[in-house]
């Protein structure tokens, strides 16, 4: 699957009913040996869009449950 087929993406927690942003305003985790995706990073904001620096949510590839077409839902073991 190319980067492009997720990108637009919600990524949604199933465990905690919440949503967690959009594949897109996320940075990544590649492995550069293997070229694999390892997890996505997502920035956490405060109430109007502000940034908090420093924070983020990390979803491991392992965390993935399932890819839908509007969706990515994924179950964190933590």
């Amino acid at each position: 699957m190319r980067y492009r087929a997720l990108s637009g993406k919600e990524i949604v927690d199933v465990k905690h009913g919440a949503r967690l942003g959009v594949l897109g305003q996320t940075d990544l985790e590649i492995d550069k040996d293997t070229g694999h995706i390892q997890s996505f990073l997502i920035p956490s904001y405060k109430w109007f869009g502000m940034k908090k620096e420093g924070d983020e949510i990390r979803i491991r590839w392992s965390d993935i449950k399932k890819i839908g077409e509007d969706m990515i839902i994924i179950d964190p073991k933590e």
